[in-house]
């Protein structure tokens, strides 16, 4: 069974920063492109960012571009969002899910196609204004 945990959540002022990370086990990490999702009240769930299993190569939504990077670690199993100059936008619950490789395409696929359903609790971000 997948489990993710996600951590790094929090309350922010405005253009501050947080580090979001998202530890699974469960199945073979490195088969799985991973992204970030978001979920806020009357808003439709977004895929933030997207990275394939090597890490080579990602995909953010355009608010997201320039402000926020993802990466992983293979090894530990865990995929990470650094979040800069936060927006109260950004306030969402953010959930850590991936794709198998056998299923997904090009990454940005994961983010504005696939939406996979999340893995674990997600991490609650406030941003205020």
């Amino acid at each position: 069974q997948v489990q993710a945990v996600e951590s790094g959540g929090g309350v922010v002022q405005e253009g501050g920063s947080l580090r979001l990370s998202c530890a699974v086990s469960g199945l073979k990490f490195d088969d799985y492109s991973m992204g970030w999702f978001r979920q806020a009240p009357g808003k439709v769930r977004e895929g933030i960012s997207c990275i394939n299993w090597k890490g080579n190569l990602k995909y953010y939504t355009q608010a997201a571009k320039g402000r926020f990077t993802i990466s992983r670690d293979n090894a530990k199993g865990t995929v990470y969002l650094q979040m800069n100059s936060l927006r109260p936008e950004d306030t969402g619950l953010y959930y850590c899910a991936g794709e198998s490789i056998t299923v997904n395409g090009i990454i940005e696929e994961v983010c504005e196609i696939r939406l996979p359903g999340a893995w674990g609790q997600g991490t609650q971000v406030t941003v205020s204004s």
